[in-house]
């Protein structure tokens, strides 16, 4: 495989198996029937336990409507199974989720979907596989230049889906090494921030996650120079994965991501252990 790089900002997501004609048509028919049922979109919010916005995007098809949300909305809306019949279809295209990403993003997230083995450092933000809905939209909202708002809802969208990868079994060997300072930073606002230190407590908890984190404290360091991933794609070589400034390259040389293998090994040598980052991320909960 040759080395690949790409000096190209991130675009807009572009659609092509025909999944943003499917979220529109559902978004159509969930707007019809909320309004068949006499309540509006906060008041849909309120029983379903999400935002008026929410309920806003997935009407407009800018945000893609969980298969489980649909099975319960049906009920509250008296649709009669109209919802819950297009959850199979709307799983079915959450699977193929990266046909959706920005075509700068599509070979990494092609190499990412099919990986066995996932190791990923990072110094700045909690990582996108780690993110949960409010913290990424938090990301994305406050990214310059600024995104418009379907912009936004539709790399929501993507980086969740593509949470799938843990769902998948046999599960993909990952572990993850994050910058103290990355968890202390209230990204989205205090109840975003603890949300995300929640989620990120549950990881710890995962056989098939080792997450550990490299305390502000320690005073040497062999990766100053940011966040990389390195992973595993099914019968195929590892290769290194960086982005800075919305500049990505995916490094696939040999001898250029054992650098990146080496630098992840002291890393993880120097960090926290498991434990030890699991007992870290109950303090900042104010669990300990």
């Amino acid at each position: 495989m040759a080395n690949a790089r790409f000096e190209e900002r991130p675009e807009r997501p572009t659609e092509t198996d025909g999944t943003a004609h499917l979220f529109k048509a559902v978004g159509k028919q969930l707007k019809v029937l909320r309004e068949r049922a006499g309540l509006s979109q906060r008041e849909l919010g309120q029983v379903m336990h999400c935002g008026e916005d929410l309920i806003s995007a997935m009407e407009r098809g800018v945000r893609t409507p969980q298969p489980d949300f649909l099975v319960r909305v049906d009920d509250v809306l008296g649709a009669n199974g109209v919802l819950a019949a297009a959850a199979d279809e709307v799983r079915d295209a959450l699977s193929r989720a990266r046909t959706r990403h920005p075509d700068w993003f599509r070979n990494y997230a092609r190499e990412e979907a099919e990986a066995v083995v996932l190791h990923e450092y990072s110094n700045q933000t909690i990582p996108g596989l780690l993110q949960t809905e409010s913290y990424a939209r938090a990301v994305f909202t406050q990214r310059r230049p600024l995104l418009d708002e379907a912009t936004i809802e539709k790399r929501v969208a993507d980086r969740i889906a593509r949470q799938t990868l843990f769902d998948k079994w046999p599960a993909p060997t990952c572990s993850y090494v994050l910058e103290e300072a990355a968890l202390q930073r209230p990204i989205g606002g205090r109840d975003v921030h603890r949300e995300q230190l929640q989620r990120i407590r549950e990881f710890c908890l995962m056989r098939t996650v080792q997450l550990q984190v490299m305390p502000t404290s320690c005073e040497d360091h062999p990766s100053l120079g940011g966040s990389f991933t390195l992973l595993t794609p099914k019968g195929r070589q590892q290769v290194a994965y960086m982005e800075v400034q919305g500049y990505p390259r995916l490094i696939t040389d040999p001898d250029e991501v054992s650098v990146f293998v080496e630098r992840y090994g002291i890393i993880r040598a120097q960090a926290l252990t498991p434990r030890e980052s699991l007992t870290l991320i109950e303090k900042m909960l104010g669990e300990r």
